[in-house]
């Protein structure tokens, strides 16, 4: 690890108090000039560090961009030893993170971008991916499950998601099957499963699960077409709240779900937390809307719909729609 990379941990794990430049060089083992230049190239790099005559310094509140340094202190013991990469920009981090899988990245590698310039959505839509106001990342997962219990693996990825942020920040969401997390009548966040299966056996060679969240409002303005559909869960960062902490927290939760899914509790979770069941729906399928009701979730994370003619069937992909016809 750098000079750098250690000043940041040290910096990210003592956000509330000043750290004197002979302290710092005295704990890192390296000169004070070199903890000067290592701050000057933070700065450069764009994190907001307060230096403070007789009282050294120390990362701003404001200061927000995401870093291995700044999300590892939030991760629990068992997670400790995943391998994080922190891209400034990347195409895609579901696309990295299978490239990575496919050259034998181990189970638990998680990617994560400060920003994507062709991030994806269900579907083949684009996901907007703006910098400084999201998190977008993608883990590396190598189950022992059967292909057939992907859907599983989504579910759970949703309800480990609305695990964290109701942790972090205390906001209740609710999930619209499959995967996408609403906060009121607006999307705040996107999960993307893709897979790599072997046909011999039927299980997975890997799975990638990617995951944006729309943490703060972009300094640009959203696209015309995203204004009605897509919210953010904050106006504005909030001082005490960054978003290296609501990262750690989604890693956490989404692998101790998705480690164990056995362990099939969190369907109760994902039900609470629905924003279909009970509801008229539609249905796309044979390129055309079908009127549907939302009854139940199945012990594979299925929907359980009954269907325009009164039949009840259950749903394991597709696209369906609460909006009135």
């Amino acid at each position: 690890m750098s000079t750098k990379q250690k000043l940041l941990k040290t910096l990210e794990e003592n956000r509330e108090t000043y750290l004197s430049g002979e302290v710092l060089a005295s704990t890192m083992n390296v000169s004070r000039s070199a903890i000067w230049k290592a701050i000057k190239v933070l700065k450069e790099e764009g994190y907001e560090i307060e230096s403070t005559t007789n009282k050294g310094y120390r990362l701003k509140s404001e200061s927000d961009l995401m870093s291995a340094e700044g999300i590892y202190p939030w991760l629990s013991p068992t997670n400790q030893e995943l391998e994080l990469m922190v891209l400034k920009t990347v195409g895609s981090t579901n696309q990295e993170a299978k490239k990575l899988a496919l050259e034998g990245a181990k189970t638990g590698t998680v990617i994560i971008a400060e920003e994507q310039t062709q991030g994806r959505g269900r579907m083949g839509r684009s996901f907007y991916s703006p910098p400084k106001s999201g998190i977008y990342l993608s883990l590396v997962l190598r189950p022992d499950v059967a292909a057939r219990d992907a859907v599983l693996l989504t579910t759970g990825a949703s309800v480990g998601v609305c695990r964290a942020i109701k942790k972090v920040t205390g906001i209740d969401t609710q999930i619209k099957w499959v995967n996408d997390i609403y906060r009121g009548d607006r999307k705040i966040v996107g999960i993307l499963t893709e897979a790599v299966t072997n046909f011999e056996n039927g299980q997975f060679e890997f799975v990638i699960i990617g995951i944006g969240v729309n943490f703060k409002q972009p300094e640009e303005q959203l696209p015309d077409e995203l204004k009605d559909i897509v919210g953010t869960l904050f106006n504005e960062k909030p001082d005490a709240l960054t978003r290296n902490r609501l990262a750690a927290e989604i890693i956490n939760e989404v692998m101790s779900i998705c480690e164990d899914l056995t362990n099939r509790d969190f369907l109760a979770e994902y039900k609470t937390h629905s924003l279909v069941l009970g509801k008229q729906i539609r249905v796309f399928r044979n390129n055309q809307w079908e009127v549907a009701t939302a009854l139940d979730i199945s012990d594979e994370g299925g929907l359980i719909i009954k269907n325009q003619f009164g039949q009840t069937e259950t749903l394991n992909s597709g696209e369906i729609s609460i909006r009135k016809i």
